[in-house]
């Protein structure tokens, strides 16, 4: 059975080949996903790696989690399922209407 890992704290030079060649050594990799930020297009820093077996995985964790990849100390552990966040029809939690502390909202758009 496969085991997914969550591997953090990772150079932004750092490729998903170069993640696969880092894993394959401890077992066959059957996909890794690098986490990229949808607005610079850049990595975020961290990824995913899918181990064929648990004993890869197993082997994987206990060689690279600590070790120093590219300046960078690597965490690795198996990746647990992500949390289900509630929907907001607002489209995001941050930003809003005017007013608040930041005085009182401008409207440049009806100008005289």
């Amino acid at each position: 059975m496969s085991t997914k890992l969550y591997v953090g704290n990772l150079s932004f030079n750092t490729t998903e080949n170069d993640l696969q060649d880092l894993f394959t050594a401890h077992g066959p990799v059957t996909s890794v996903d690098m986490i990229m930020d949808k607005m610079s297009g850049r990595p975020r820093g961290f990824g995913f790696v899918t181990m064929e077996s648990s004993e890869g995985a197993t082997a994987a964790i206990a060689a690279l989690h600590g070790k120093n990849v590219d300046g960078r100390d690597l965490t690795v552990n198996e990746a647990r399922p992500r949390e289900e966040r509630p929907r907001s029809f607002s489209g995001g939690g941050a930003g809003g209407g005017g007013g608040g502390d930041r005085g009182p909202r401008r409207d440049y758009n009806n100008r005289y």
